[in-house]
């Protein structure tokens, strides 16, 4: 049995001219990270490898969610190969994982990551959302023969925010 934790990358900020692959993550998306990364321990397996893209996007979010889930830091593989949007390549190097390993969390991109999700799980999702967690339970035993799985947890930001309803003036009962 393999189980995959697919996290896209908190949401980036815009506001300095830098490449790409350089961008931080904007105030917000470091609170929905945190957001997230607080309410998301009880879906994950108790051992697991953690996997990320070499972006800083994706990097800092990583951070958050081991800050928040005490993973040890300098546990995370980072690779450049998962500065993907191609959900082929994503697929690729998911397979590549070594079959030690039974769960695997990967911190990735979109468009790579919804169309995964899609291909892979059970469930259709329109678009995982910055910060988003979609985890898959797949019933084999070697990542390289993963295929249909089961969508098992999907946590988004906008799960966990709580709106207050508009001020209309009217008394609540």
């Amino acid at each position: 049995m393999k189980n995959l934790i697919l996290i896209r990358h908190a949401k980036s900020s815009w506001d300095a001219p830098l490449i790409d692959k350089d961008r931080p993550l904007s105030k917000r998306g470091i609170n929905d990270a945190h957001l997230v990364a607080d309410n998301v321990e009880g879906s994950l397996p108790q051992q697991y490898i953690v996997w990320s893209s070499t972006a800083q996007r994706a990097k800092n979010t990583a951070y958050i969610f081991a800050e928040n889930l005490s993973i040890p830091v300098e546990t995370i593989v980072f690779k450049d190969d998962l500065y993907t949007f191609d959900e082929k390549k994503l697929e690729k190097i998911i397979k590549s994982c070594d079959d030690q390993f039974d769960n695997l969390i990967l911190f990735g991109h979109n468009d790579a990551i919804t169309n995964f999700v899609n291909t892979f799980g059970n469930r259709d999702i329109d678009n995982v959302p910055t910060s988003g967690v979609v985890s898959l339970h797949f019933d084999q035993d070697n990542w390289k023969d993963i295929r249909k799985g089961r969508t098992e947890t999907v946590l988004f930001p906008s799960d966990l925010k709580k709106y207050d309803p508009p001020l209309t003036g009217q008394p609540v009962h």
